[in-house]
């Protein structure tokens, strides 16, 4: 079996991570790779295999506005800081892969430099896609290029050029032997180049025995691009949306329904999707949830559905993280790990034991998949020969379910006896367990919390979760942030009368600063 059948991934966005400044100022290497060599033990002590750290390489700002593909970013460091991380990781048991922005490149790129210099009789300019030097961009070149995103920084690169391949899987090859990388996750992979992704398939046989190809994609049917001919796996983000959607909704059949979809399809066994609860381009799972306490079941789900999980840095501690209009900053911010690890945390102790429980039931990688039961607020299924049992409600559940022995709960400690072929468990409000059938296996698990008793919201936490944003009394609207101002807007609305569903979901819908302070300003 390859090595990332059964992984369990930890997923760090380093320029975040270390704190490195927004913009790259191009200057001497300032080693901050170096102060994520804590973190390997950090990242081993939860029971993860493996490491997905990107961007890496040398850019403008937020890291997939290539400069140069084989020099480790300056403000990251140097090649070899690199390399002695990932040997650090090796060394520890971890495996690495790393973000391949293969799709377009910055404008300081060597390829598209040129282009700008020499126009037509630049020998790069078919490097990219439909240069038109008739046209013209936002930087004011006198020439037009399809761009990734309607953002003229990142220019797509021409991946049926032969130059432009060769160029990229020499890149391949260059990482694989000046840092002995393990894998690659191909960023925006769904709008990459078919005929290039079979080539790269190729060559990543060749480079490394197991080496992963992991790619980038949103929607769309996950059979075209996980297969035997392109990638191994691709972002499940179908199920991630399921996940916090169908806690917030009280509504598991959105889950189940996912699985379904994609066991029908083949994609619950040999691709092995890549599932998340968040990354570095979606709020924080601990913002998501309503609830607080859903935090607990979500992530029994995430361990045992079929697919490798993957944790995002900062979230096994339970940290907030909300998108704003202008900038995923906040998703990717620096942390100081001591103070994080410092005293008890319970969603800590919760992915510890989940890591624990993956490593070491293979029917958790391999079994299965069998639903057993399924409400809005009810939902148990099996892997192989292990249970897993998830109650969203908020009062204690029972579950009456086919078994032929008797189970011990891997989190709780709880015995269940088998009788006339059935068993029955009970699951307390917003809890989940995994049942491991009774005796040696189950005995290696201790303990964790047999109840989840989250930290008590704040008054504004609260607020959040209602969807009713928190107001800031006093404050100059010219100050207040998105929240703020919808805030504000909410509370004048109801001084002047009731406040319908519409009329809030106008105001919650409404992201626009600008447009938000001409609204409350309107009010006598």
């Amino acid at each position: 079996m390859a090595w990332f059948e059964e992984a369990v991934f930890y997923h760090i966005y380093p320029l975040g991570l270390t704190g490195a400044p927004h913009e790259n100022p191009y200057g001497e290497p300032v080693h901050r790779l170096r102060s994520l060599e804590p973190w390997i033990g950090h990242i081993k002590s939860l029971g993860c295999t493996a490491l997905y750290i990107g961007p890496l390489f040398e850019s403008v700002g937020h890291g997939y506005e290539t400069t140069d593909y084989r020099r480790l970013d300056s403000r990251l460091g140097t090649n070899e800081d690199l390399a002695a991380f990932v040997r650090q990781c090796h060394e520890a048991g971890l495996r690495v892969i790393l973000d391949a922005v293969f799709n377009h490149t910055g404008r300081d790129f060597f390829a598209f430099r040129d282009l700008r210099e020499n126009r037509e009789r630049s020998r790069y300019r078919d490097w990219y896609c439909d240069v038109n030097f008739a046209g013209n961009n936002e930087f004011g070149d006198g020439f037009s290029y399809t761009n990734w995103g309607g953002y003229d920084l990142l220019a797509k690169l021409n991946l049926r050029n032969p130059e432009v391949r060769d160029y990229l899987l020499d890149t391949v090859r260059f990482w694989r032997e000046a840092f002995d990388i393990d894998g690659l996750r191909l960023d925006a992979a769904d709008v990459l180049d078919f005929d290039f992704m079979r080539a790269l398939r190729h060559a990543a046989r060749e480079v490394k025995e197991d080496f992963y190809l992991m790619g980038e994609v949103i929607h769309g049917d996950y059979q075209r691009w996980a297969n035997a001919e392109t990638l191994n796996a691709v972002t499940n983000y179908h199920l991630h949306k399921a996940l916090y959607s169908a806690h917030n909704d009280h509504n598991y059949f959105e889950i189940a329904h996912t699985v379904r979809r994609q066991q029908d399809m083949g994609l619950t066994r040999g691709a092995r999707l890549y599932n998340f609860a968040d990354n570095h381009d979606v709020e924080r799972i601990a913002s998501r949830l309503r609830e607080p306490a859903h935090y607990r079941p979500l992530h029994v789900l995430l361990y045992t559905l079929p697919g490798v999980p993957s944790v995002y840095y900062g979230s096994e501690f339970g940290i907030q993280g909300r998108k704003e209009r202008w900038s995923d900053a906040p998703l990717r911010p620096y942390l100081n790990l001591a103070e994080l690890t410092a005293g008890d945390n319970p969603c800590l102790s919760l992915i510890r034991a989940l890591g624990r429980i993956r490593g070491g039931e293979k029917a958790l990688s391999y079994g299965d998949y069998r639903e057993l039961l399924l409400t809005n607020t009810q939902y148990a299924f099996a892997r192989g020969d292990v249970l897993v049992t998830v109650n969203n409600g908020g009062a204690e559940a029972s579950f009456d379910l086919p078994a032929s022995s008797a189970y011990r709960g891997a989190l709780s400690g709880e015995r269940a006896l088998e009788w006339g072929g059935r068993i029955h468990l009970r699951i307390p409000g917003n809890g989940g367990e995994i049942w491991i059938p009774e005796g040696e296996r189950s005995a290696a698990y201790e303990p964790v919390q047999a109840e989840w008793k989250p930290e008590a919201p704040t008054p504004e936490e609260q607020a959040e979760h209602r969807g009713q944003p928190r107001r800031a009394e006093g404050k100059p609207y010219e100050e207040m942030d998105i929240e703020e101002l919808q805030g504000e807007i909410l509370a004048k609305l109801a001084a002047n009368g009731p406040v319908t569903d519409r009329m809030k979901r106008e105001v919650l819908e409404n992201v626009y600063k600008n447009s938000l302070l001409n609204w409350v300003r309107s009010f006598r």
